[in-house]
């Protein structure tokens, strides 16, 4: 598997230096920054040695395009959200792992005081929650971060699982079918003022839980068409 681990808005740099160490104990390469300009030296002292990481690090303005071209998405959520569906860390994890070897997968992480809106959350195909033992309201961001990268190594490295699953469309792709399709709806009048939220948050999990591939969307455009101009 490709991953690349994805930052948004992260707040405190002493968290996207540790972010970077903990990518670096367990193999991971490619962090993207998204509403960071720039690596403050308050990240690079507790990287301490994955230096490297931070120096390669992509910035983006906004999560779309840092996620426009992976495969897949896997976003972290401290808590159920009503239009998006979430598993448990273990699943996900299992769910990574059906995708062939060569699958571009992301995972998202939000900032340390609000996690990730609504909005970014439609960028992503998968959500998932890190189980905890208290009422506490999340995990820190670095030690959310950990847990899963170390989740992920563990799984690659002592459990063979059988790919099952086609290699999906880039997320960029994804996003450009789902937009067509949520068009086409609110031509038809099934999406309007009333319900836009609700069946657009509704219809981005459906299709992105779905990782649509090339004959995938094929088939849902040819149905669409027949089935939405009735």
């Amino acid at each position: 598997m490709k991953f690349a681990v994805v930052l948004v808005r992260p707040k405190n740099p002493e968290n996207i230096g540790l972010v970077a160490r903990n990518m670096k104990n367990t193999g991971f390469e490619k962090l993207r920054l998204v509403g960071v300009k720039s690596i403050a030296q308050k990240s690079y002292v507790t990287a301490v040695h994955a230096r490297d990481i931070l120096e390669r690090a992509r910035f983006c303005p906004d999560v779309s395009e840092a996620t426009a071209d992976l495969d897949i998405t896997f976003a972290s959520t401290s808590k159920t959200r009503k239009n998006f569906l979430s598993v448990s860390l273990k699943d996900a994890v299992r769910e990574m792992f059906q995708f062939p070897a060569s699958t571009k997968i992301g995972l998202l992480f939000g900032c340390e005081r609000t996690g990730l809106t609504s909005d970014e959350l439609r960028s992503s195909n998968f959500r998932f929650m890190i189980p905890q033992a208290t009422r506490q309201p999340s995990y820190n961001l670095a030690s959310a971060v950990l847990l899963t990268v170390f989740h992920i190594f563990a799984h690659d490295h002592f459990k063979e699982v059988e790919t099952v699953r086609e290699k999906p469309l880039s997320r960029q792709e994804q996003e450009e079918f789902i937009r067509l399709i949520l068009r086409k709806l609110e031509q038809n009048n099934f999406i309007h003022s009333t319900n836009k939220r609700h069946m657009t948050e509704m219809i981005y999990d459906l299709f992105g839980r779905f990782a649509l591939t090339s004959k995938d969307r094929k088939l849902l455009l040819a149905l669409f068409s027949k089935t939405v101009s009735q």
